[in-house]
């Protein structure tokens, strides 16, 4: 059976047809295969210099820290950058801007991986990270305003997937590269996907059918539109799950590795990377969200995602191995759950302005990545793991606090 490639149906005003991508038709198998690969490109661009970290260490002479410069630059400028690509998108276009910043990262990273210097390595990568903002709110946004309601939480679930399998294999796939070749090849290696992604996603995404650039930059517009977002309490909360949800689970892998690689587990490095496998069940997971959504609604698994994560997290507290194991894999389920859900509500509560409303949704998950994730070693070097969950486990009590409110507040 074939399927229209979209609906027709009148907007808000009955002024203008909206014309929506179907669940199950040739452009929406397109969208969200184009959409998997921006995902997929973006988080594997981002984070493949993980691994690398010693490599660097080793080859510029520089401490562990500073090596670690190679990844916080870039996802601090993304994180900077993805309220302005909001904007600017509002401009020049959602498919555009996507392809030419993913485009421009991966030729940031080609470059990164030849140059001698530290400090221009350095440069390139936040000039990287500052490129790469413009996919993941535009991407939000452009599924939100192109894709049908009963479509968007499988179409988003498929996009969160990608970024699942970019960021496992980011760090997974290159730090294999490195033994057989070198830190050089496999960051190239990275670049050169990143540019067969972007082609492939240009090819697939269709342009936009429901979108209506403003000309000229109107900072007051864009203010605008951002307070707006702010003044509705179901975003004020969905963007608090943001924030709480990506900050317990960047601190969980931030710290997870101090307590394995010391007695009595002492876990080698390589070992301990192949716990980044876990991610495969969060593709799953993601990917299943928007079924999840349709069958039992948005207010039903939101708080259920949570109550997975906080499980996952609880699992990690006893000392054996395999519990431990099974905790992050719970943790990793149930994160990408509420991630993929959450991002998903976003636009479906957005009245217009999507692009603002995911960059909002976005800029409280790298901010509660890193002080979230930063804090957390404060409970490290306070009481050691027990600390971490118990300090972790708190914050999903909160989190479970803002899924039941949105529950109450949301109908969508």
């Amino acid at each position: 059976m074939t399927h229209p490639p979209a609906s027709v149906s009148s907007a808000a005003d009955g002024t203008s047809a909206v014309r929506a991508i179907r669940l199950g038709s040739p452009d929406y198998r397109r969208v969200t295969l184009a959409l998997f690969l921006a995902g997929f490109a973006t988080f594997s661009l981002l984070y493949c210099v993980q691994p690398l970290l010693p490599e660097f260490t080793a080859e510029f002479g520089v401490s562990p820290a500073h090596s670690s410069l190679a990844l916080s630059l870039s996802t601090s400028l993304l994180a900077v950058s993805i309220l302005c690509a909001a904007a600017v998108s509002e401009g020049m276009g959602r498919r555009g801007l996507m392809f030419g910043s993913l485009v421009v990262a991966s030729a940031l990273n080609i470059a990164a991986a030849l140059v001698p210097d530290w400090t221009v390595l350095l440069i390139l990568r936040a000039l990287e990270g500052l490129a790469l903002g413009g996919v993941p709110a535009v991407a939000m946004a452009y599924l939100a305003e192109e894709i049908e309601a009963r479509g968007l939480g499988r179409a988003m679930g498929l996009y969160i997937a990608g970024t699942a399998l970019g960021g496992m294999l980011g760090r997974v796939i290159t730090g294999h590269l490195v033994e057989a070749f070198s830190w050089r090849i496999a960051m190239a290696g990275i670049g050169v996907a990143g540019l067969v992604a972007a082609i492939g996603f240009l090819i697939l995404l269709p342009r936009s059918r429901n979108f209506s650039p403003h000309a000229g930059f109107d900072v007051r517009y864009h203010l605008s539109a951002w307070r707006g977002h702010l003044a509705v309490p179901s975003m004020r909360w969905l963007f608090a799950m943001s924030f709480l949800s990506m900050g317990c689970f960047v601190a969980v892998f931030n710290y997870i590795g101090f307590r394995l690689t010391a007695p009595p587990y002492e876990m080698g490095q390589a070992t301990l990377g192949m716990l980044f496998f876990v991610y495969i069940f969060g593709i799953f997971s993601s990917s299943a969200a928007g079924g999840l959504s349709e069958r039992f609604g948005r207010r039903a698994v939101l708080p259920a995602g949570v109550l997975i994560t906080a499980a996952g997290v609880a699992l990690t507290l006893p000392e054996g191995l395999v519990t431990m194991v099974a905790g992050l894999i719970l943790l990793t389920i149930g994160f990408f759950l509420t991630h993929a859900v959450a991002s998903g509500w976003v636009g479906r509560i957005a009245a217009g302005a999507k692009g603002h409303a995911s960059s909002l949704y976005l800029l409280a998950y790298y901010v509660g990545s890193s002080i979230v994730g930063s804090a957390g070693g404060w409970f490290w070097a306070g009481g050691g793991w027990s600390w971490v969950a118990l300090f972790l486990l708190t914050l999903h009590g909160v989190a479970l606090v803002a899924a039941l409110r949105l529950r109450s507040l949301s109908r969508v």
